[in-house]
């Protein structure tokens, strides 16, 4: 079974800045909640890819995570991300977690914690349960400042065109 590419400070970083792109691009092309994520291989390939799309696909579950595995699941011709690194600007939530415990994906770096609905160790621990027959690895915090001040400029653009 392969294993994630190694892990190091510059690459995380590297993969992040994509997610972080790609998540502007959720912001600027579809007013969605500006998330993205990128998956990469065993040998530091990127194989998928993908930001929110729920509210423009009028699907629940098109979460970046859940969109950027799906394009990676197609591309490996395989359900199972065996080895694979999934890098994600916001802490994933439950129904994220637990698509990449069954997809087998060996490690998550993540951005920004989720303080209403992370999954990944501050409101729910669901990727380090001991009873799930897979777990991966978990790094948050890259670049999570900026991931955190992206979302929270979002949300207060949000508010005050509400307002206004």
């Amino acid at each position: 079974m392969p294993a994630a590419a190694p892990a190091d400070a510059e690459t995380d970083a590297r993969w992040m800045r994509r997610a972080l792109a790609l998540g502007e691009r959720a912001q600027r092309e579809d007013d969605e909640v500006p998330v993205g994520a990128v998956v990469v291989d065993a040998e530091g390939r990127l194989v998928g890819e993908g930001w929110n799309r729920n509210i423009t696909e009028h699907d629940p579950t098109a979460h970046a995570e859940i969109v950027a595995m799906r394009q990676a699941g197609m591309r490996l011709g395989n359900h199972r991300l065996v080895g694979c690194t999934l890098y994600v600007t916001l802490e994933p939530c439950t129904m994220c977690a637990m698509a990449m415990i069954h997809a087998r994906v060996a490690r998550v770096v993540y951005g920004a914690t989720d303080p209403k609905t992370g999954a990944a160790g501050s409101v729910f621990d669901v990727l380090g349960d001991p009873r799930h027959n897979h777990r991966l690895a978990v790094q948050g915090g890259v670049l999570g400042e900026e991931a955190a001040a992206r979302l929270t400029a979002y949300f207060r653009a949000k508010r005050a065109a509400r307002r206004g």
